[in-house]
């Protein structure tokens, strides 16, 4: 069974930053692209960034692009983002899931079935 727990969210000032975590059992984790999705409340989920399945290629959204930083460490079936100088539109449930990078880059990670059920991070003074 495919199992993705986050960790590390929390309540964070603008500006400040968090490093979130994904622990992953249940599958070949180095085998797979994954990605990190993010829900805000009302709004519909939103690709983050995706790495690769060796941590090659890593790709960003533009809202988050020069701030964020995705990482993986197969060996500890971990995914990692980094989230610096964070806003309050970064405020969202942020959860990671097996991707599927295409040729150009694509993630199609908001479609994945196999998806944690996320870490909360809150951006307010």
């Amino acid at each position: 069974e495919v199992q993705l727990v986050e960790s590390g969210g929390g309540l964070v000032q603008p500006g400040g930053s968090l490093r979130l975590s994904c622990a992953a059992s249940g599958f070949t984790f180095g085998s797979y692209d994954m990605a990190w999705v993010r829900q805000a409340p009302g709004k519909d989920l939103e690709w983050v960034s995706s790495i690769d399945d060796r941590g090659v290629r890593t790709y960003y959204a533009d809202a988050v692009a020069g701030r964020f930083t995705i990482s993986r460490d197969n060996a500890k079936y971990a995914l990692y983002l980094n989230m610096n100088n964070l806003q309050s539109e970064d405020t969202a449930m942020y959860c990671c899931a097996t991707d599927r990078i295409d040729p150009t880059g694509r993630s199609a990670a908001t479609k994945s079935s196999q998806r944690g059920q996320g870490t909360r991070v809150t951006v307010s003074s």
